[in-house]
């Protein structure tokens, strides 16, 4: 029987993925694919409209934050799946038997000992498929690749401060920003040694501020599952001594100073020479060589807490199956073949992406451009920001607006920024 799987992903074209749909194709002919790639700003929008009108991909992408938001959506993954396989027997007289195979598919230790540990944190989730059963852990999407925040850097304008290795440290950082910020009249930044501070004009700044919350303990969610970033008060908040280090490099009064809300965007100002630091994923390389191929920086690992646990930030995309497709046993089956580590290698080859898998994490740290992700990946961490991502993000946009401003209250508006995430649950 001919079976047709609808693919819709973002950022990446189908060769990346074509090796891995031909090999697939090979073992079943009868399965042919639809590939197609969406501009993320409008993606979620047709995803919606689609699935809701009954025409949207048996396989789609999901954020790994936005799990939760779309899992009534999703057909989680069930523990095994029947699949035809047709093969023709007789020398003489040809003949196709087709026999139906059952497989299983990935249990939960299996997942925690294939994939790095923030997959099973994201995917796995409680799913009750009637009122009168019982709850039981799904996995509800796997991933092809799992990118971590890294740090970017200018290493002319490291030579020229006299700095011979970019920082590892957050204490060696701000010493650095310092020694390469350059101040006009009225503190005008001329030269940035990082680009931090801000909001709207830092590329994921969510994503930094979540790293520095993490790295000095801030309890991001409670047991149940609830925002709890603000804490309890001034007196104890972690997450609030980490925002004022943030909003540091956008105050006039602090020596570390470089960056304000009248710069450009920190990924252009990074590619046209005028930042030391910039922080961001490996999707930045390409865009930064496309932008200024004469651009001399490198790619390291993000810096730590002097003596802290080692925290990174993962950031990455699940491949999930629509509760409305027809076909969910192939569609779990194909993504299951194509995050193996057998198969998944030419799709990293050539979306220049971090693996996912533990396996493949060894030969990436060779790699000249990813070895500084693939190192983070074992310390890769994210947390649940509640079933609307979005909400999330503005929150702490609206958090870092008010710090550098100081025009409110901050612990007030620490606490009513977690409110906004728990009131999406």
């Amino acid at each position: 029987m001919p079976v047709k799987l609808t693919l819709w992903r973002v950022f990446d074209d189908d060769e990346t993925m074509g090796e891995i749909m031909s090999a697939y194709r090979a073992i079943h002919p009868n399965v042919s694919f639809e590939y197609r790639e969406l501009r993320f700003d409008d993606y979620e929008d047709e995803l919606i409209r689609a699935l809701a009108e009954g025409n949207g991909p048996d396989i789609f992408s999901l954020h790994n934050t936005w799990i939760g938001k779309y899992d009534n959506l999703i057909s989680p993954m069930p523990e095994t799946v029947t699949i035809p396989f047709t093969e023709i027997t007789g020398s003489l007289k040809k003949e196709e038997i087709t026999t139906l195979v059952e497989s299983a598919t990935l249990s939960k230790r299996q997942l925690e000992t294939t994939f790095v540990d923030v997959v099973a944190d994201d995917v796995l989730r409680f799913y009750q498929s009637t009122v009168k059963e019982e709850s039981v852990e799904k996995i509800y999407g796997l991933p092809l690749f799992v990118d971590t925040l890294t740090m970017f850097y200018n290493k002319d304008l490291l030579d020229a401060s006299g700095i011979a290795q970019p920082a590892t440290t957050w204490d060696v950082f701000q010493n650095d920003v310092a020694k390469m910020t350059l101040l006009g009249a009225n503190d005008a930044v001329l030269q940035s040694g990082t680009a931090l501070g801000t909001s709207d004009n830092v590329e994921r700044s969510f994503d930094i501020l979540s790293l520095l919350m993490m790295q000095n303990g801030t309890n991001m969610v409670d047991d149940r599952g609830d925002a709890a970033f603000s804490g309890r008060g001034k007196e104890e908040n972690l997450g609030l001594d980490a925002l004022y280090f943030y909003t540091d490099f956008a105050n006039p009064m602090k020596q570390v100073y470089c960056w304000n809300e009248e710069q450009t965007n920190s990924f252009n100002a990074f590619v046209n020479g005028q930042v030391g630091y910039f922080f961001g994923y490996s999707y930045h390389i390409p865009l930064i060589q496309a932008a200024n191929g004469k651009l001399d920086f490198g790619v390291t690992t993000v810096p730590q807490i002097s003596g802290g646990r080692v925290v990174n930030y993962a950031n990455y995309w699940v491949e999930t199956v629509s509760k409305d497709t027809k076909y969910s046993n192939w569609a779990w089956d194909f993504i299951l073949f194509a995050t193996d580590a057998d198969q998944v290698g030419s799709y990293l080859e050539r979306a220049g992406r971090p693996t996912a898998l533990r396996s493949l994490i060894e030969d990436q740290l060779n790699d000249e451009w990813l070895a500084p992700f693939a190192s983070q990946l074992l310390t890769a961490d994210s947390w649940y920001e509640g079933d609307d991502a979005a909400v999330a993000e503005e929150a702490l946009a609206d958090l870092i607006d008010t710090a550098v401003t100081g025009s409110e209250d901050i612990v007030r508006t620490m606490q009513d920024a977690q409110n906004k995430v728990n009131e999406t649950l």
